[in-house]
């Protein structure tokens, strides 16, 4: 078994009807034709190489737990609890949110400025610093027209209305995760994981991975291997549409295992979500008298805060929210 591939080039209504059965069917896809050119993802890449080269002590100063931005330390997630008694996920990240003035910052909302490497702080140079930023502002603009792309895609693919969802994403909500993995391997068997297994907590993810396997799928009870494919992103759908459309479409669980002899892996997903504020709750078309609403409504914001609450040991929520 092995999921979809689409092509983003390809006629909207044929990538709608494409999406439909991919999402019904699987929550993963490939997808091609974004016209994201591969010199920019290799400097992705790079940069995240370099910046998880740096000495832990430097790369620990730049960290902001409040905001969910800049550092995370090896096994800070815990993706699986249940599954994962001793050690978290093996694995260190860096979380780049959207770019909020601090004189516009609200903890509150998770929108404030980023963590951004610095020159006075760590061993890096003015020009290193500033040429990862602009990378990653690159990338970020690129893989936010290409999610919007989808997303009114997917309005067709529940609607007659490509604009359906417009409205939600006026002041989305976008991050990009620079991911390291070590190389120590999995081990079911003591709950060690490089990602335990979860579903995501948003709307889309598009992933974009190295040359090393590791990431696997749970479709029909069984773990399936989605191997990387160069240039093509790993697309999922997230909870928050899975509560939208009512469970028709899947989010799919899935964790990422590294086998024994297997290299350092580095993986970058970028999560692209609806306004904070955003009502996440079941599409008229989606449920009727005989398929009532199974997901009680909630805010695109705190169903987040809550997440991240349960899987980061180091978050700290800027404020109390109940579902």
């Amino acid at each position: 078994m092995s999921i979809p591939t689409i092509s983003l080039n390809a006629p909207k209504e044929d990538v709608a009807a494409a999406l439909r059965e991919a999402c019904i069917n699987f929550g993963f896809f490939y997808l091609d034709g974004h016209d994201i050119t591969q010199s920019l993802l290799d400097d992705v890449f790079r940069q995240s190489k370099i910046l998880f080269a740096l000495p832990e002590e430097q790369k620990k100063l730049l960290a902001d737990p409040v905001m969910s931005r800049g550092f995370t330390r090896f096994e800070e997630e815990t993706l699986d609890p249940k599954n994962q008694p001793d050690r978290g996920d093996t694995k260190e990240g860096y979380y780049i949110g959207d770019e909020i003035p601090a004189e516009k910052a609200d903890a509150s909302t998770l929108s404030g400025p980023n963590v951004w490497p610095d020159a006075t702080i760590t061993s890096l140079s003015e020009d290193q610093c500033r040429a990862f930023r602009n990378t990653m502002e690159r990338y970020r603009a690129e893989t936010s027209r290409v999610s919007m792309q989808l997303v009114r895609c997917f309005s067709l693919a529940v609607s007659d209305n490509p604009g359906l969802f417009d409205q939600y994403f006026t002041e989305r909500k976008t991050y990009i995760r620079l991911l390291h993995y070590s190389a120590e391997a999995s081990d079911e068997r003591s709950g060690l994981y490089a990602c335990g297994a979860h579903t995501d907590y948003g709307m889309i993810t598009l992933l974009l991975t190295d040359d090393n396997p590791g990431l696997q799928v749970k479709l029909d009870e069984e773990w399936i291997d989605i191997p990387p494919k160069k240039g093509v992103f790993v697309v999922n759908i997230g909870d928050m549409f899975e509560r939208w459309t009512n469970g028709f479409f899947r989010s799919t669980l899935h964790r990422v295992i590294t086998p024994a002899g297997a290299k350092d892996r580095y993986s970058i997903p970028f999560f692209f979500d609806p306004n904070f504020d955003a009502l996440v709750e079941c599409l008229e078309s989606c449920c009727s008298e005989d398929n009532p609403a199974k997901y009680p409504p909630i805010t695109a914001g705190q169903h987040l805060l809550n997440m991240y609450a349960k899987t980061h040991a180091d978050f700290e929520p800027p404020c109390d929210g109940k579902e």
